[in-house]
């Protein structure tokens, strides 16, 4: 009986020390889980804070993110990206002191849409008043025979519409010599693809691309010449000028017509909006083939014969002509329809390392 009483009495005081024991168990357990949770909090606080870190020295070391988009329908060898946070970030030990300002960013879509309407509405607006309050002088021949409509030369040699329209042809031409080059980057980008999947193709249209800048680069400043000399002040200047403008446009609407046929053969690879770009150039070219026929026709009958209203179907077809070409570089609109401006101030160096493209150098 007392080994049963000590025996049950054992029992009863082991069965608290286990409880104790068992109690201190799980709290060590449940600080040790809680210390494992603070330092996987402190840890993802920790990597929280360096990329917070991360961002605020990108943001600190470059003052904008640029990106320079080119037509993302095209194809991706023309698409030039600067990606200057990733660069810097990547390059911080080698330029970590450079820095850049973008000065314009903004949309070309718009540039070129304002470029190619300011001298056909300023035109509108020189006929109207023109043939409203200076009938007599703008209809004014050598011929003196009846005619109904001015030529252009004519709406644009009288006061005040000849400063309106030069104020306009000046503001018109400042954007056409950067969309020149522009085409002849992306012609040789496209020429660039084409060399990688059909070599056989290229042949001499590199030549061509540069026939095509020259040509472009002359009719801009015939242009201007047309504009700055009238007719009334010179017209033996005037008429060759105007002479070299036809034939440099008209060579330039069928070169670039050939290239486009060249590079985009098959036109499967070809958006929406570049295939009717292609399509309005070539009608608008046979446009102006048709309206330089007519021109040539009823100005050797007014120039040699002086038959009535000659020069009327002269200056109709001269604005035909002239609609045609405006309308012809109106087309940037659908070849370049997601394009951008930048303007950086930076070192050039700099810029070509970033972009890394040595064949999309810039000029």
């Amino acid at each position: 009986m007392s080994d049963s009483r000590v025996t049950s009495s054992s029992k009863r005081t082991a069965s608290p020390s286990a409880a104790i024991s068992s109690k201190t168990d799980s709290g060590t357990r449940s600080r040790s889980a809680s210390s494992t949770n603070l330092k996987d909090a402190s840890k993802s606080k920790t990597s929280s804070q360096q990329d917070a870190d991360k961002e605020s020295a990108i943001n600190k070391d470059s003052k904008f993110i640029g990106t320079i988009t080119t037509n993302t329908t095209t194809n991706e060898t023309y698409k030039e990206t600067i990606t200057t946070a990733c660069s810097l970030t990547q390059n911080a030990s080698a330029s970590a002191d450079f820095l850049f300002g973008v000065h314009i960013f903004t949309s070309f879509h718009r540039i070129c849409v304002v470029t190619a309407l300011l001298p056909l509405v300023t035109l509108f607006t020189c006929f109207v008043t023109a043939y409203v309050f200076q009938y007599d002088d703008v209809h004014e021949t050598h011929c003196r025979v009846y005619n109904i409509v001015p030529s252009i030369s004519a709406i644009t040699g009288v006061s005040p519409q000849r400063y309106f329209w030069r104020f306009s042809i000046a503001l018109h031409l400042g954007p056409r010599i950067p969309i020149a080059f522009i085409y002849k980057n992306y012609y040789r980008s496209m020429l660039a693809k084409l060399q990688k999947e059909r070599p056989e193709k290229v042949g001499n249209l590199g030549a061509l691309v540069t026939l095509i800048l020259v040509l472009n680069c002359i009719e801009i400043a015939s242009l201007g010449g047309v504009t700055y000399v009238s007719n009334r002040e010179n017209y033996p200047v005037h008429e060759r000028i105007f002479i070299t403008f036809m034939i440099c446009s008209l060579c330039h609407m069928l070169a670039t017509i050939k290239l486009n046929g060249a590079i985009h053969e098959d036109h499967t690879e070809l958006s929406q909006k570049q295939r009717d770009s292609i399509k309005w150039k070539k009608i608008l070219f046979a446009m102006s083939i048709l309206s330089t026929i007519g021109l040539l026709i009823f100005f050797a009958k007014h120039r040699f014969y002086c038959h009535v209203l000659a020069f009327s179907w002269f200056a109709f077809f001269e604005y035909l002509i002239a609609i045609a070409n405006m309308f012809f570089h109106f087309t940037i609109i659908w070849d370049f329809s997601s394009l951008n401006m930048v303007i950086i101030d930076a070192p050039r160096a700099k810029l070509e390392e970033l972009l890394r493209k040595p064949a999309l150098k810039m000029d």
